[in-house]
Protein backbone atom coordinates (compact mmCIF):
# COMPACT_ATOMS: atom_id res chain seq x y z
CA UNK A 1 0.00 0.00 0.00
CA UNK A 2 1.35 3.00 -0.82
CA UNK A 3 0.81 6.62 1.01
CA UNK A 4 0.44 9.86 -0.50
CA UNK A 5 2.75 12.63 0.54
CA UNK A 6 2.17 15.40 2.54
CA UNK A 7 4.39 18.30 3.31
CA UNK A 8 4.47 19.79 6.77
CA UNK A 9 5.46 23.41 7.70
CA UNK A 10 9.57 21.83 8.07
CA UNK A 11 9.37 20.66 4.43
CA UNK A 12 8.53 24.63 3.22
CA UNK A 13 11.53 25.97 1.82
CA UNK A 14 11.30 29.45 0.59
CA UNK A 15 13.41 31.12 -1.81
CA UNK A 16 13.16 34.64 -3.61
CA UNK A 17 12.48 35.28 -6.74
CA UNK A 18 13.09 38.44 -9.01
CA UNK A 19 10.43 39.92 -11.60
CA UNK A 20 11.46 42.90 -14.46
CA UNK A 21 8.04 44.45 -15.16
CA UNK A 22 9.56 46.66 -17.80
CA UNK A 23 7.13 45.63 -20.83
CA UNK A 24 5.04 43.01 -19.21
CA UNK A 25 1.47 42.37 -20.19
CA UNK A 26 0.19 43.56 -16.76
CA UNK A 27 -2.43 40.37 -16.33
CA UNK A 28 0.46 37.85 -17.63
CA UNK A 29 3.07 39.08 -15.27
CA UNK A 30 0.43 39.27 -12.26
CA UNK A 31 -0.25 35.38 -13.19
CA UNK A 32 3.17 34.43 -13.00
CA UNK A 33 3.29 36.06 -9.54
CA UNK A 34 -0.21 34.92 -7.88
CA UNK A 35 1.64 31.30 -8.96
CA UNK A 36 4.89 31.92 -7.42
CA UNK A 37 3.05 33.66 -3.99
CA UNK A 38 1.07 30.15 -3.64
CA UNK A 39 3.72 27.72 -4.70
CA UNK A 40 1.99 25.94 -7.11
CA UNK A 41 5.31 26.09 -9.13
CA UNK A 42 6.68 23.58 -6.76
CA UNK A 43 5.99 19.91 -6.07
CA UNK A 44 5.35 19.79 -2.72
CA UNK A 45 2.48 21.95 -3.12
CA UNK A 46 -0.81 21.86 -1.18
CA UNK A 47 -3.75 23.57 -1.38
CA UNK A 48 -4.41 23.83 2.75
CA UNK A 49 -0.74 25.16 2.73
CA UNK A 50 1.29 28.26 2.05
CA UNK A 51 4.15 26.87 0.81
CA UNK A 52 5.04 30.04 -1.60
CA UNK A 53 7.98 32.00 -2.29
CA UNK A 54 8.68 35.53 -1.93
CA UNK A 55 8.78 38.17 -4.88
CA UNK A 56 10.45 41.20 -5.48
CA UNK A 57 8.53 43.36 -9.05
CA UNK A 58 10.65 46.08 -10.54
CA UNK A 59 10.01 49.03 -12.88
CA UNK A 60 6.35 48.76 -11.74
CA UNK A 61 6.01 51.58 -13.43
CA UNK A 62 6.43 50.65 -16.72
CA UNK A 63 3.95 47.70 -16.58
CA UNK A 64 1.42 47.84 -19.86
CA UNK A 65 -1.77 47.12 -20.73
CA UNK A 66 -3.21 45.97 -23.99
CA UNK A 67 -5.80 47.78 -25.95
CA UNK A 68 -7.26 50.69 -24.71
CA UNK A 69 -7.25 49.91 -21.50
CA UNK A 70 -4.90 52.90 -20.40
CA UNK A 71 -7.73 55.42 -21.16
CA UNK A 72 -10.83 53.27 -20.14
CA UNK A 73 -10.00 51.15 -16.76
CA UNK A 74 -11.20 52.28 -14.09
CA UNK A 75 -10.33 50.34 -10.34
CA UNK A 76 -12.75 51.10 -7.90
CA UNK A 77 -13.41 50.92 -3.99
CA UNK A 78 -16.37 52.12 -1.65
CA UNK A 79 -16.56 53.04 1.75
CA UNK A 80 -19.32 51.33 2.94
CA UNK A 81 -21.27 54.63 3.01
CA UNK A 82 -23.92 55.76 1.24
CA UNK A 83 -22.04 57.82 -1.53
CA UNK A 84 -18.99 56.51 -1.19
CA UNK A 85 -17.67 54.89 -4.43
CA UNK A 86 -14.52 56.22 -5.25
CA UNK A 87 -13.60 55.68 -8.79
CA UNK A 88 -10.09 56.52 -9.97
CA UNK A 89 -8.66 55.53 -13.88
CA UNK A 90 -5.95 53.57 -14.66
CA UNK A 91 -3.46 56.90 -15.88
CA UNK A 92 -4.54 58.60 -12.20
CA UNK A 93 -2.69 55.40 -10.45
CA UNK A 94 0.08 54.86 -12.48
CA UNK A 95 0.84 58.14 -11.97
CA UNK A 96 0.16 58.51 -8.37
CA UNK A 97 1.30 55.00 -7.12
CA UNK A 98 2.67 52.30 -9.80
CA UNK A 99 3.35 49.82 -7.30
CA UNK A 100 -0.57 49.57 -6.44
CA UNK A 101 -1.79 48.53 -10.07
CA UNK A 102 0.69 45.33 -10.08
CA UNK A 103 -0.55 44.78 -5.97
CA UNK A 104 -4.35 45.17 -7.20
CA UNK A 105 -4.11 42.44 -10.00
CA UNK A 106 -2.10 40.23 -8.06
CA UNK A 107 -4.34 40.68 -5.22
CA UNK A 108 -7.27 39.34 -7.12
CA UNK A 109 -6.14 36.48 -9.01
CA UNK A 110 -5.20 35.04 -5.19
CA UNK A 111 -7.90 32.64 -3.49
CA UNK A 112 -9.98 34.42 -1.09
CA UNK A 113 -8.93 32.03 1.89
CA UNK A 114 -6.59 32.21 5.30
CA UNK A 115 -3.75 32.33 3.33
CA UNK A 116 -4.28 35.33 1.13
CA UNK A 117 -2.77 38.12 3.62
CA UNK A 118 0.23 36.12 3.93
CA UNK A 119 1.04 35.24 0.38
CA UNK A 120 0.49 39.43 -0.40
CA UNK A 121 2.76 40.41 2.78
CA UNK A 122 5.61 38.18 0.54
CA UNK A 123 5.05 40.62 -2.50
CA UNK A 124 7.21 43.56 -2.23
CA UNK A 125 6.63 46.03 -5.44
CA UNK A 126 8.79 49.17 -6.41
CA UNK A 127 8.19 51.28 -8.93
CA UNK A 128 11.79 52.13 -9.58
CA UNK A 129 14.75 49.90 -10.67
CA UNK A 130 16.14 49.26 -6.81
CA UNK A 131 15.12 47.18 -4.38
CA UNK A 132 16.69 46.80 -0.69
CA UNK A 133 16.41 42.85 -1.40
CA UNK A 134 19.46 42.30 -3.37
CA UNK A 135 21.44 39.74 -1.58
CA UNK A 136 18.58 37.32 -0.99
CA UNK A 137 17.46 36.71 -4.43
CA UNK A 138 19.27 33.83 -6.65
CA UNK A 139 20.62 34.83 -9.96
CA UNK A 140 19.19 31.45 -11.02
CA UNK A 141 15.44 32.72 -9.95
CA UNK A 142 15.76 35.67 -11.54
CA UNK A 143 12.31 35.98 -14.32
Amino acid sequence: MFKTYQPTSKDIVRSWHLYDAEGQVLGRLATRIAICLMGKHKTTYSTHMDSGDFVVVVNASKVVVTGKKEQNKVYYSHSGYPGGLKARKYSEVKEKSPEKIIQLAVKRMLPVNRLKDDRMNRLKVFAGSQHPFGGKINKKATK
